[in-house]
């Protein structure tokens, strides 16, 4: 990878949905929460980016040994600015390891093809590649009652279903099926038809059931958001109004997620973004 590729990765949070989640925080834990996004950016583009295993395995391996780095004792040798951002953070806000290893496990389950029978087994998917994030995050925030770990680990689950039902045809031509097999005999939908972009009754329903888990989960974790820890977690909390709308987007098009990709307009972002941080409700 040469610098420019590098410093592209460090300012890749700038045009992504978590951009307008920290543009409200203070420069020192803003550049420590960016330089955690580069990191986990880095990992999505080990597992998407068409490698072969073994190459894939390799590239990981590689992976490990810059977060080995970021955490040994005499960080000063890094070359790439987001792994010496993150090794600063590491060490000024105290992030524990074990996130980023379970984070490296969850990014290790997309290199074969992707299949989940059961929501269990999806819910760990959810938990090592998003719910990481918010436990490393969170670290950065500040915060005082042991609960807001389940709070970060509940909104990370809610946001990764979030991605997965608006990505549901990307993933697929990708050979990943998010969606577990029981919940596609439920309601009679078959793998090959989400590849096929399939919009009919039976998927209308499913994603129906989809969505009412991802609402679940956003409840979850606003019951374990602890009234002291709320100031703390305006990012977080800016993020979860943003898939709030993303999800409500989902509803609005009947479900129809086929086609051109459920967004959020930058514009209304930002307006998001400043009315939760004003302390305006976003979950209705």
């Amino acid at each position: 990878m040469n610098a420019s590729s590098k410093n592209t990765h460090f300012t890749n949070a700038h045009v992504t949905n978590f951009y307008y989640a920290f543009v409200f925080l203070p420069p020192e834990k803003r550049l420590a929460i960016e330089a955690v996004y580069a990191f986990a950016r880095r990992g999505d583009d080990i597992v998407d980016s068409g490698l072969d295993p073994a190459e894939a395995a390799t590239a990981l391996a590689e992976y490990r040994q810059a977060l080995d780095a970021c955490y040994a004792e005499d960080s000063s040798h890094l070359d790439a600015p987001e792994l010496r951002a993150l090794a600063v953070a590491i060490k000024r806000f105290k992030i524990p390891r074990k996130p980023f290893e379970d984070l490296i496990l969850g990014l290790e389950m997309d290199l074969a093809p992707t299949h989940y029978e059961t929501f269990d087994e999806l819910s760990l998917y959810c938990y090592r590649v998003a719910s990481t994030i918010g436990l490393i995050c969170i670290e950065i925030f500040g915060y005082q009652n042991p609960r807001t770990r389940d709070y970060a680990v509940n909104l990370g689950t809610a946001l990764q279903l979030v991605n997965i039902l608006r990505d549901v045809q990307r993933d697929a031509q990708r050979g990943r099926i998010y969606i577990p097999q029981e919940d596609l005999d439920r309601f009679g939908v078959r793998p090959g038809e989400l590849l096929a972009g399939a919009y009919n009754d039976p998927f209308i329903e499913l994603m129906q059931f989809e969505c009412d888990r991802a609402r679940h989960f956003f409840d979850l974790a606003r019951q374990m958001l602890a009234s002291e820890d709320r100031r703390s977690m305006k990012a977080a909390e800016i993020m979860a109004a943003i898939y709030w709308g993303i999800l409500k987007r989902i509803q609005k098009r009947c479900y129809n997620v086929f086609g051109k990709r459920v967004r959020v307009p930058r514009p209304l972002k930002l307006w998001t973004a400043f009315t939760v941080y004003l302390g305006v409700e976003w979950h209705k």
